[in-house]
C-alpha cells in the first residue's frame, strides 16, 4: 500500500517549515508569492490531500452540514433533501442526513449527534418538537435555519410554506363545489403545518358561514396507512359527510383506500383534497386535487439561508413563504 503523503514531505520536498506548509494548505498569510507556488506546486507533484480532520481544527470548520427530516420515505421530504444537498455540495459542504421517524426523542438525539460531529450548520425540517425543546436545542449549533416551522419571537432564519392560506384554498374549492360538509384529516398533533393547514379550513368555513365542528376532524399519522385508518373512523362516525381536506397527499391517498373499502365512490360520493402534489398524487386512481408545494425550491431556498450563516453572513434573521398552487383533478373536480 502506498504511503500516505504528509505535510512533512511536502514541507521537506519545498525546503519550507511546516507552519509555511499549514499557511499555503489553509491560505493564510505569512507566505511570500514565490513561496506559496512553490509550496503549491510539490503537493500538486505529491498529491498531497489535507486531512479534513487537521484543517477543521485550523479553520473551527468541518465542511460538513446536517440536515434533519420527520421521514425520509416520504416523497416530499426526500425531494427536499436532495435539493439542499445539491446547493451543499455546489458550495463544497457534504450533508449528514438524520431521520427521525417523526420521534420527538430521535430528533433530540440526532441533533446531539450533529453537535458532536461538530457540522457547521443544521437545517431543520418539519421538528416535532415543543417549542421550549427546540429553543434548547438551537443553542447547540452555531447556525440554523427551520423549515415548515418557526418559533414565534425568536430570530430563527425559516422557510416556510403559507399553510394556512393553503388549508383555506383547498376547504374552499370543495365548499365551492357544493359541499357542505366537509371533513379533515389533520396529520400529527405535533405538526406546526398540520396546526396552520387546520386554521386554513376553519377560515374558509367561516367564511362560508358554517360552523366548525371539531367531530370532523381527526388527526393521524402522515402516511397512507395512517390516512386509511382516520378515513374509515371518521366515515363510519360521521357518514353525513361528502369531502375530506387531507394533512398530506399520502394521508389523501389512504383516505381513497377507505373509501373504496366502503364502497363509496369518488369523487361521485366523496370528494378529496391533498397537499404537497407529490408525483404519486397524479398517478393514483382518481388523480388527486391537491396544494401544490415547490419542494426543490424549499429545500434549495433553506440551504442558501444555512451557507449564508455558516459563511458569516448571518445578518438579522431571514423567514422566506413559499405559497402552494391549488392543482385540480379528478378526485375533486
Amino acid at each position: 500500500m502506498p504511503k500516505r503523503v504528509t505535510m512533512a514531505d511536502v514541507a521537506r520536498a519545498a525546503g519550507v517549515s511546516l507552519m509555511t506548509v499549514s499557511r499555503v494548505v489553509n491560505d493564510k498569510g505569512g507566505a511570500s508569492k514565490a513561496t506559496r507556488r512553490r509550496v503549491q506546486d510539490v503537493i500538486e507533484r505529491l498529491g498531497y490531500r489535507p486531512s479534513s480532520i487537521a484543517r477543521g481544527l485550523a479553520t473551527k470548520r468541518t465542511g460538513t452540514l446536517g440536515v434533519v427530516v420527520p421521514d425520509n420515505s416520504n416523497t416530499f421530504f426526500s425531494e427536499v433533501a436532495r435539493a439542499a444537498e445539491h446547493i451543499a455540495y455546489a458550495a463544497n459542504h457534504n450533508i449528514f442526513l438524520g431521520n427521525t421517524e417523526e420521534d420527538p426523542q430521535r430528533e433530540v438525539g440526532i441533533l446531539r449527534s450533529f453537535e458532536e460531529k461538530r457540522v457547521d450548520g443544521v437545517l431543520l425540517c418539519s421538528s416535532r418538537l415543543a417549542d421550549d425543546t427546540l429553543r434548547a436545542v438551537l443553542a447547540w449549533h452555531p447556525a440554523i435555519v427551520l423549515l415548515n416551522r418557526r418559533l414565534e419571537g425568536d430570530p430563527v432564519s425559516a422557510v416556510l410554506i403559507d399553510d394556512e392560506t393553503g388549508g383555506q384554498r383547498a376547504t374552499k374549492h370543495l365548499l365551492q363545489s357544493g359541499h357542505r360538509a366537509v371533513g379533515f384529516l389533520a396529520g400529527p398533533p405535533a405538526s406546526y403545518s398540520g396546526r396552520q393547514r387546520a386554521a386554513g379550513y376553519c377560515a374558509a368555513l367561516e367564511e362560508a358561514r358554517l360552523t366548525y365542528d371539531p367531530a370532523w376532524a381527526r388527526s393521524c399519522s402522515p402516511e397512507i396507512e395512517g390516512g386509511r385508518e382516520a378515513a374509515r373512523a371518521l366515515l363510519a362516525h360521521h357518514p353525513e359527510l361528502t369531502a375530506l381536506f387531507c394533512y398530506n397527499d399520502l394521508v389523501a391517498v389512504g383516505a381513497l383506500k377507505a373509501c373504496a373499502e366502503l364502497g363509496r365512490q369518488v369523487p361521485e360520493d366523496m370528494a378529496i383534497v391533498g397537499f404537497d402534489d407529490i408525483p404519486l398524487a397524479a398517478l393514483v386512481t382518481p388523480s388527486l386535487t391537491t396544494c401544490r408545494v415547490p419542494r426543490y425550491e424549499l429545500g434549495s431556498r433553506a440551504m442558501e439561508l444555512l451557507l449564508s450563516q455558516v459563511n458569516g453572513h448571518a445578518g438579522e434573521s431571514r423567514v422566506v413563504v413559499v405559497r402552494p398552487e391549488l392543482v385540480v383533478r379528478a378526485s375533486a373536480p
